[in-house]
């Protein structure tokens, strides 16, 4: 670290280079273990088709090509030797094996720190873990991806929905048909209530009608006036003034609300017994 010393109003201060904190703050922003690599971690590949196995790498530091590195290794299992397909060293180099032979292509983007390939034609015997180590100086740690490839004969057929489907169905009609009750039920009771509360209704009018009606009834069936006098259904007979006396009062009292009435009958009754 360089330092420069100024002499200001007799104070002797450090003056620091500016390059040095610029390094300071990139140092902090971009620690040593800033390097990171995206793979799948497991694949499966259908026997015949052609793979993409895809590597992407991070790094606080732009790739610099004459000091990047990259190689593509392939292993049986995690035991066994790794076997380098392709490698990067100031230039893409896919690297002739007996195993891969030509099926080997680089597909990635170096601008965009894609280190992905391709292996076309996969064979049963392609199986197995590909590992991706990427160098990007000044990271100073190497990066590793691990990819475990698996490969089948025949891809896993589709979920059968159908059963998922049914059940949906018939519980969204269980729910539909519940609610259809639960609506027709109300509305049937509404129904009787309603018919309840008219029934009512009826029976109170049909109360105060016959109130209202039943002691001009009685009055049709029990005394009949003419203008000669008055007389009842068992035809009051003969001029006895006790036999009229009694009738008169037994009118009186069915009918004291109709006092005009009565009076207008009392009257034709005294006329009829001064006659007599």
């Amino acid at each position: 670290m360089h330092f420069t010393l100024q002499k200001r109003n007799k104070t002797w201060m450090p003056a620091i280079n500016l390059s040095i904190v610029g390094l300071v703050v990139y140092i902090m922003a971009c620690p040593a273990s800033s390097m990171d690599v995206l793979v799948h971690n497991q694949i499966n590949v259908l026997n015949g088709t052609v793979v993409r196995i895809q590597c992407i790498f991070t790094s606080c530091y732009k790739m610099d090509v004459n000091k990047f590195a990259m190689n593509w290794t392939y292993q049986e299992n995690t035991n066994e030797t790794e076997e380098m397909f392709m490698t990067y060293k100031k230039g893409m180099m896919p690297l002739r094996t007996d195993r891969f032979s030509d099926r080997v292509q680089f597909v990635g983007n170096l601008e965009k720190n894609d280190l992905s390939i391709t292996l076309s034609d996969v064979q049963l015997s392609d199986e197995g873990v590909y590992n991706c180590y990427v160098r990007n100086p000044p990271d100073r740690i190497q990066g590793h991806g691990i990819i475990n490839m698996f490969v089948v004969t025949e891809l896993p057929p589709p979920r059968d929905s159908t059963i998922a489907v049914a059940i949906g169905a018939s519980v969204g009609g269980a729910l539909a048909l519940l609610i259809l009750s639960m609506v027709v039920v109300k509305c049937i009771r509404r129904h009787k209530k309603q018919e309840l509360i008219s029934d009512e209704q009826k029976m109170e009018e049909e109360g105060k009608l016959d109130a209202e009606g039943g002691p001009e009834e009685g009055t049709k069936g029990m005394v009949c006036f003419s203008a000669g006098g008055v007389s009842g259904e068992g035809a009051l007979h003969g001029s006895d003034e006790r036999q009229h006396g009694a009738v008169t009062l037994h009118l009186l009292q069915l009918h004291r609300h109709q006092e005009p009435l009565l009076q207008l009958a009392l009257q034709r009754q005294r006329h009829h017994d001064e006659a007599v």
